[in-house]
């Protein structure tokens, strides 16, 4: 059964924005008080926060759709809906976020670090939101906004100082287990060690973390072996440790070629040239091992590295290893530049960004002219198409925002199909221009006669009289067929 995963594929939904409400206040000898519906209540978000008692993505291996609940709907007498409840879901420190094509959307390294994956929609505004001067009495409320679906890719690297690197069965688990309190499994066949292991090392006035990564071999980082599952936990560490086994039972291996080998596999996954290097040469407790130490120390030596000789299991030589990495770690934390707490990136907008495109779609005889930008979509969404003062309402907003300018100027006519949104999710509509739309009967959109100050009677009586003339001079200039 599998107990650790370091790479999911999450699916999250935020949650959808509420409804604005259309309502009138009402109560006795106060028949219309005017509008009053509410704002819906926003969409709650998916949010990715470091959490260091999470040290695996199992959970998201098993459950990998993830939701936030959607906001409540406005009511009546300006009550407002309840927002939606933020979904949080723990990782480990240390998680990358990426998107479908491997692009990497947030490095999620230190306690309480988080990363918004899924933005929770919009509440739609409410009739009472939208009155105004000249709208006094709207008879519609805008729609909730739909919340973000997105689909991540999870992939944990281990935030630890050490990594002890080497071929199966080289002791890199035997050595973590004396070296810290880690308890990996231990046993005398290859790929013993199926996941990475995390120790914490006191050397001195130093607490460091060991990894244990489990064994590389030749073609690892071409996806043999374990390696290229496991060498991306070698990444974020500060000193690599070449473990080598100087008692292996194989004649065509010796500590200098697996040093070799490990090395080039490091050097084809690329990113890891400037870590400093300490070599292990292993199981010297056995005679054969402790002559073939003696042997190769003088080369290694000679190729620049720091060589120890080590017994994991007679504990030979472990005092002087934990000292000498708690000292490269010491120097490696300090000429880390360190991070501010908080990084803002500011990317200003262009002057001449008109927030939406329109692009030429179809054909010349059934041409169709594509609008895509975020205002124009988001407001799309929150009209309520079923009403005729909503849809005149949108008309208003993108003739504001300069929708139907930018349409002439890309040569749209009268009767030309105007898409708005993405092709799979677009709404169409055939184009007639400096046309208003909706709510004719109220004179202006949004407007109520009936909330406008009383007239005399006498005017009541001429404005009457001049109706039916209007009237009838409109049935006298009828002519049947």
């Amino acid at each position: 059964m599998t107990t650790f995963v370091d790479r999911v594929e999450l699916h999250v939904a935020a949650g959808n924005g509420g409804h604005g409400c259309a309502s009138v206040h009402r109560e006795k000898f106060k028949p219309l008080g005017g509008p009053d519906g509410g704002n819906g209540g926003r969409g709650g978000d998916v949010i990715l926060t470091v959490e260091q008692s999470v040290t695996t993505l199992l959970d998201y291996h098993h459950s990998p759709h993830r939701k936030a609940t959607n906001g409540k709907p406005g009511e009546g007498g300006n009550r407002a809906g309840k927002d939606g409840q933020d979904l949080i879901l723990p990782v480990p420190d240390g998680t990358v976020v990426l998107d479908k094509a491997g692009n990497v959307l947030a490095d999620l390294v230190g306690q309480g670090t988080s990363y918004i994956a899924a933005q929770g929609g919009r509440g739609g505004l409410g009739n009472a939101a939208l009155s105004s001067a000249r709208r006094k009495a709207p008879g519609f409320a805008l729609l909730g906004v739909p919340g973000e679906l997105q689909d991540v890719v999870l992939e944990l690297k281990t935030v630890a100082d050490v990594a002890l690197v080497g071929y199966p069965s080289a002791g890199k688990s035997s050595l973590i287990s004396v070296l810290s309190a880690a308890k990996p499994k231990i046993a005398d066949y290859p790929f013993t060690t199926l996941v990475p292991n995390l120790g914490v090392v006191t050397a001195g006035s130093t607490v460091y973390t060991i990894a244990d990564v489990p064994g590389l071999i030749p073609g690892a980082s071409q996806g043999k072996g374990l390696g290229l599952e496991f060498l991306r936990h070698v990444e974020r560490c500060s000193v690599l440790v070449h473990v080598l086994d100087t008692a292996t039972l194989e004649s065509d291996r010796d500590p200098l070629s697996d040093l070799d080998i490990i090395e080039e596999e490091l050097r084809q996954y690329g990113g890891l040239d400037n870590r400093p290097r300490i070599v292990v040469l292993n199981k010297i407790d056995v005679p054969d091992g402790k002559d073939l130490a003696e042997m190769v120390r003088p080369d290694l030596e000679a190729r620049g590295y720091r060589v120890f000789e080590v017994s994991a299991v007679a504990h030979i030589g472990l005092r002087e290893l934990s000292f000498a990495l708690g000292e490269l770690v010491g120097k490696a934390r300090a000429a880390k530049p360190k991070e501010e707490a908080t990084r803002i990136v500011i990317r200003p907008k262009a002057v001449d960004d008109a927030g939406f495109t329109v692009t030429r779609e179809g054909t010349d005889a059934e041409p169709l002219f594509r609008v895509r930008g975020e205002k124009p979509e988001r407001w799309v969404r929150q009209t309520d198409f079923n009403n005729d003062e909503a849809v005149g309402y949108l008309a208003d907003r993108l003739n504001r925002l300069g929708v139907e300018e930018k349409l002439m100027k890309a040569g749209a006519r009268g009767g030309d199909g105007v898409a708005i949104g993405p092709e799979e999710n677009a709404v169409v509509f055939d184009w007639e221009p400096s046309v208003t739309a909706g709510a004719e009967m109220l004179g202006r959109r949004g407007e109520d006669h009936r909330f406008e100050a009383p007239r005399p009677a006498a005017q009541r009586r001429r404005d009457r009289d001049a109706e039916r003339d209007e009237a009838g001079r409109e049935f006298d200039d009828f002519e049947p067929f």
